[in-house]
């Protein structure tokens, strides 16, 4: 079976709001509460593309899993960190795909200038903590309690990994 990691696509949209409904519905992995259809997931490629990578990987040209940069925080004092996140359809759980994603969304993150990535999750998710550990990411805390989803209060953990040096001047402050 061949991997292809490559950008994301508008016409990708369909596949990725696939991927992600049943992390919605069924988990507090995530804590949207609707799963967004695919003219949301167009919109939120066409918006956030503009700034920050998002990534799919094809298995045998089908997209078996999406990850993305968004904005960490609205203040511009935070435009060189991104939030990150990684989707893996149920079918290719297991398969290998999620590192080499993640890997290449770091990697692109690194190259569009951004210091450091965020993850941010949910926590009592064995396997995305697992996923950031094993790509250098350092647990910087949890906040207990924050999310309501499924009946239950979930803390969430945040995860940095560093990408590059502090600058004292960084690029773009002007």
């Amino acid at each position: 079976m061949s991997v292809t990691i490559r950008p994301v696509r508008v016409g990708d949209a369909e596949a990725i709001a696939a991927i992600y409904a049943p992390y919605v519905t069924d988990t507090a992995i995530t804590f949207e509460l609707d799963p967004p259809d695919a003219a949301e997931m167009r919109a939120r490629i066409e918006r956030i593309t503009l700034t920050h990578p998002w990534l799919v990987a094809e298995r045998d040209g089908v997209v078996a899993g999406y990850a993305y940069g968004a904005p960490y925080r609205t203040r511009s004092a935070y435009r060189w960190v991104a939030e990150t996140g990684i989707y893996v359809s149920r079918e290719a759980r297991g398969g290998g795909i999620g590192t080499p994603l993640y890997r290449a969304l770091l990697d692109e993150l690194e190259r569009r200038g951004f210091v450091a990535a965020m993850g941010v999750m949910t926590a009592g998710n064995p396997a995305s903590s697992a996923l950031h550990e094993r790509l250098g990411f350092i647990d910087t805390g949890t906040q207990p309690g924050i999310g309501y989803k499924h009946g239950g209060w979930h803390d969430v953990v945040f995860w940095q990994k560093d990408l590059a040096a502090r600058t004292t001047e960084p690029a773009g402050t002007t």
